[in-house]
């Protein structure tokens, strides 16, 4: 079986987000699987990145986060609370992240997270850097080969977050977590679970809400990823801009999907990506 890894951060162990957490943990290991979880408000995680995030400092007069965490990472002078999410990281094959819509985004103790655990040479500023490559990102990386997912309640409602809702479709609100932060250092991303109206729960709708999200985990190792284009797959110029027969015509997010109108040397290209990344 697999090992799985959440990281939860709902400050309260009643809430509807926290039970969520519960019900994963409960599936998973019934299904076989070995499951942590890094609860970050009960864990009382630092969100902020700071000089407090390096054991020994590369320049002790001035604070330039990017280069003193490449150093850290590449020396193992990074606080023990990162190289430990860095290392479950490492060991897990899935990751889900359960956290509330706050603001259309995650809760500043989960980005705080993000911005300490994904160091210079751990989840960026790695791979070759050239005229052609722009080094392994998006979807390729340290984190390739393992699969992510966002678990989100949200108190609007379902309609509200469609391709014509007045906040924007749910897949363009988490476009900046799913593509920018879980692709970009080589996960396959799930689709989400978003729960609607989450603040307004009933007990029938809860019923349904834990059967559907019962069945999403059943499928997180044999359900589709989200068909990102891969960077360094045939599909971007050297400017890093989609070539212009790829997209279909459409605009916004939608032209970074591979589809099945694309050509077939870039499908087959997109394919054989995926093969070298899980062999």
């Amino acid at each position: 079986m697999s090992n799985v890894l959440i990281v939860h951060a709902h400050p309260e162990p009643a809430s509807l987000t926290s039970a969520l957490k519960d019900i994963a943990v409960e599936k998973l290991r019934a299904d076989g699987h070995e499951v942590k979880v890094s609860d970050l408000y009960a864990m009382n995680w630092k969100p902020l990145a700071d000089a407090q995030d390096f054991t020994e400092r590369r320049d002790p007069d001035r604070l330039i986060y990017i280069a003193e965490s490449k150093k850290a990472y590449a020396a193992g002078t990074q606080s023990n609370d990162i190289a430990a999410e860095q290392d479950k990281l490492l060991w897990a094959d899935a990751v889900l992240f359960s956290f509330p819509l706050w603001w259309y985004g995650m809760p500043a103790i989960l980005k705080g997270w993000f911005d300490r655990v994904f160091a210079f040479g751990f989840a960026y500023g790695v791979g070759e850097h050239n005229a052609q490559r722009w080094g392994d990102r998006y979807g390729e990386g340290t984190l390739a080969g393992r699969r992510a997912m966002l678990i989100v309640p949200i108190g609007g409602h379902l309609p509200h977050y469609s391709d014509r809702g007045v906040n924007g479709s749910i897949h363009d609100v988490l476009w900046p977590i799913q593509h920018g932060a879980l692709f970009y250092p080589g996960m396959d991303v799930m689709p989400p679970f978003p729960v609607y109206r989450s603040d307004r729960m009933d007990e029938q709708g809860w019923a349904g809400i834990k059967t559907a999200f019962r069945e999403r985990l059943a499928g997180l190792f044999t359900d589709d990823p989200i068909p990102y284009r891969t960077q360094n797959g045939g599909h971007y110029d050297g400017k890093q801009r989609l070539k212009p027969e790829l997209g279909g015509g459409s605009d916004g997010i939608n032209m970074h999907l591979v589809r099945d109108g694309d050509p077939e040397e870039v499908l087959r290209g997109q394919v054989r990506k995926v093969r070298a990344m899980a062999s």
